[in-house]
């Protein structure tokens, strides 16, 4: 199973957030939509979830 990536850095915030979540999709999806909301203050919901799930990218595996 292709591991995925969530990287805050590639949004713009306020904090200037340089988080990065790596793990199977369900995990980084969960994950990313508890750091949205306690430290984005976003609200937690099936919408933010999809919009995670569609930012995800494979994880680039070193050779």
């Amino acid at each position: 199973m292709t591991r995925k990536i969530a990287d805050c850095r590639r949004y713009p915030s306020v904090s200037g957030c340089s988080l990065t979540i790596s793990g199977e999709e369900d995990e980084v999806v969960r994950a990313a939509a508890e750091h949205a909301v306690s430290v984005h203050e976003h609200t937690d919901g099936p919408e933010l979830r999809e919009q995670i799930r569609a930012s995800l990218e494979d994880e680039k595996v070193a050779v």
